[in-house]
């Protein structure tokens, strides 16, 4: 089973990838968003957090703790055929100048500031609607996923069967 805690990336002053989903996590489920860690997308990709708003529509957080994994993270729009919404997901403290410019689509993408005990959004996701078919194929993999998950917390001895995250 994933965990908010198996997120270990280096520290910003104090604050580790694990944190930063908790705090998102925390702001979401406020606003009735539902979410899980480390969902793994076709074509090979892993979203830090994606959920599910109150009116279906898929949303993906990207963590970022390091300036460093920022600029030389290529693959992030990959992650844009996924979801209804967006966000990038950094500590309080970080940087964030740079998804401002061309290159990291600040049309496309939000901002939610977060720790370990909250979130904000600091520019809105704007919704760029995925097709029909294509959200629900989303949505039912995530619920497949998070049941997965749940079955084995539940028991343990369920890991080997079904499909491997």
């Amino acid at each position: 089973m994933f965990h908010f805690a198996d997120m270990t990336e280096s520290l910003l002053d104090g604050h580790t990838a694990a944190h930063v989903a908790r705090g998102v996590a925390r702001l979401f489920a406020r606003n009735d968003i539902w979410c899980l860690a480390e969902m793994p997308l076709r074509g090979g990709r892993r979203a830090d957090l994606m959920g599910v708003d109150p009116k279906g529509r898929v949303i993906i957080v990207e963590i970022k703790v390091q300036r460093g994994d920022l600029l030389g993270d290529g693959k992030w729009p990959d992650y844009l055929d996924h979801c209804d919404r967006f966000y990038w997901g950094v500590p309080p403290g970080f940087d964030h100048s740079p998804l401002d410019g061309e290159g990291y689509r600040p049309d496309s993408c939000g901002i939610i500031v977060a720790d370990g005990y909250d979130g904000e959004i600091v520019r809105p996701a704007p919704l760029v609607p995925l097709a029909a078919a294509r959200r629900k194929v989303e949505i039912e993999r995530l619920a497949r996923a998070s049941l997965r998950r749940a079955t084995v917390a539940f028991d343990p001895h369920c890991s080997p069967w079904g499909v491997i995250e």
